[in-house]
């Protein structure tokens, strides 16, 4: 009988203590990593393009306040975004633990979840209760894939056109791709400019948006809804054609074919220009007496129309924690921050970029610093946004676009073959 309660006594200790074994392993495997002394320091790595706001400063900032026990450091990244794109394949595709939170680009996250390359916040979200409602449903669609959510939107971003307010009169800003040409002619020289119109030319990411803008103003698309590759058409060749019209005047910089953002953004803010094309951020960018020297003379509108209509590409940024993180939770921390209303909100009163949160574009402090979010011109262009192609192996199809718009600015092949081009080789991809 003693023998026999002692046994029975000792099986009953040896399965508790495997109980807590397992639920600890539990906890564990749930959060990605072994519980932490809640009085360690953890510094983790956050990239993303070169930030030529203040904004991500005082993001880190705020953060680290609310945070004393994690430190962020953060490392620029090419802002050209195919460069940027092609740097973290290279060090994900080694398994680098170096980055722990990284920008990625709307067009990015199905690719890099596929790949592995970037961890599913699923289990983060339920845990924290986030309400995904809160979100711009298009923005955050953008980043789930087979079922799951591989990044939150941080902004939403949409083409527009930004103009001196000291050089054009107000009523008068140019409506169609024809007054603007006509405007931008008139209007090189005035008050000190060099130019009569700025946009992004150089082969990269940020011509194929350019290129798709004007081929859906006359109507045309690249890849369908149906995923069915349609621009050799003659609304899609009209698009292209006065793209190309427009990138040889000579009301733009006769190295054009170089501009990037951060090209013609400064090329704007020294006023060298009344017309840019650019993204939401030039707002700020142009109002920040420390570097622009156009500070409140900036107005926007949306992108000049063509035979159908105005059309802005769809972009926008969303941030995503590597695969290979060593420190997951402080990762997700960072990431829920900046993508929450917090960090949306330091990021539009400080960088320009409009909320994926469409809650901000009602606070006060939001709309002081960004008085264009309630003007019609920036609701306009929000509302005319188009996606580019939507497609699984989108850096192929982008390169190609590059490739072929790139050929038709610089005279190596007509509008026409251009599109043909096009047709042929995504079509091939797509295969």
């Amino acid at each position: 009988m003693r023998k026999s309660k002692w046994t029975s006594l000792f099986s009953l200790m040896l399965v508790f203590v495997l109980v807590l074994a397992a639920c600890s392993g539990d906890e564990s495997g749930e959060d990605g990593a072994d519980e932490k002394d809640s009085d360690e320091k953890v510094k983790i790595v956050y990239a993303r393009g070169k930030d030529a706001t203040k904004a991500t400063d005082k993001i880190i900032e705020a953060f680290e306040k609310k945070y004393p026990n994690i430190d962020v450091e953060f490392r620029d990244m090419p802002s050209d975004s195919g460069a940027q794109h092609d740097a973290y394949v290279t060090a994900l595709n080694g398994k680098s633990s170096e980055i722990d939170v990284m920008d990625l680009d709307v067009v990015w996250p199905a690719e890099f979840a596929q790949a592995g390359y970037v961890m599913a916040l699923d289990r983060f979200i339920q845990k924290d209760n986030i309400n995904l409602d809160d979100y711009n449903q298009g923005a955050l669609s953008a980043a789930n894939f087979n079922a799951k959510q591989w990044a939150l939107p941080k902004f939403i971003d949409a083409g527009m056109l930004f103009y001196r307010t000291d050089i054009v009169e107000e009523g008068n800003v140019p409506q169609t791709w024809d007054e603007l040409i006509t405007k931008a002619d008139e209007l090189q020289g005035e008050k000190g400019t060099k130019f009569g119109y700025l946009m992004q030319a150089k082969q990269y990411e940020g011509l194929v948006t350019n290129a798709v803008e004007f081929i859906a103003s006359y109507g045309g698309e690249i890849v369908n809804e149906n995923g069915e590759v349609v621009v050799d058409s003659e609304e899609a060749i009209q698009g292209i054609k006065k793209m190309v019209e427009v990138a040889n005047a000579d009301f733009v910089p006769e190295n054009i074919t170089t501009f990037t953002e951060p090209e013609s953004h400064t090329s704007f803010i020294e006023g060298e220009s009344p017309f840019i094309r650019n993204w939401p951020y030039q707002y700020a960018l142009a109002n920040d007496e420390d570097q622009s020297e156009i500070v409140g003379n900036v107005g926007v509108a949306p992108l000049p129309k063509g035979d159908a209509g105005s059309a802005a590409a769809l972009g926008g940024w969303m941030t995503a924690i590597n695969a290979y993180t060593e420190h997951p939770r402080e990762a997700w921390e960072f990431l829920k921050f900046m993508t929450g209303p917090e960090g949306q909100k330091i990021s539009a009163i400080h960088g320009g970029l409009a909320p994926t949160l469409p809650s901000l574009f009602e606070d006060e402090e939001v709309l002081e610093a960004n008085p264009f979010f309630k003007e019609e011109g920036f609701v306009n262009a929000l509302n005319n946004a188009v996606s580019r192609p939507v497609v699984p192996n989108y850096p192929e199809i982008s390169e190609i676009i590059q490739i072929e718009i790139s050929k038709a600015i610089t005279g190596k092949v007509t509008a026409e073959e251009a599109a043909k081009n096009m047709q042929k080789k995504i079509d091939a991809a797509m295969q």
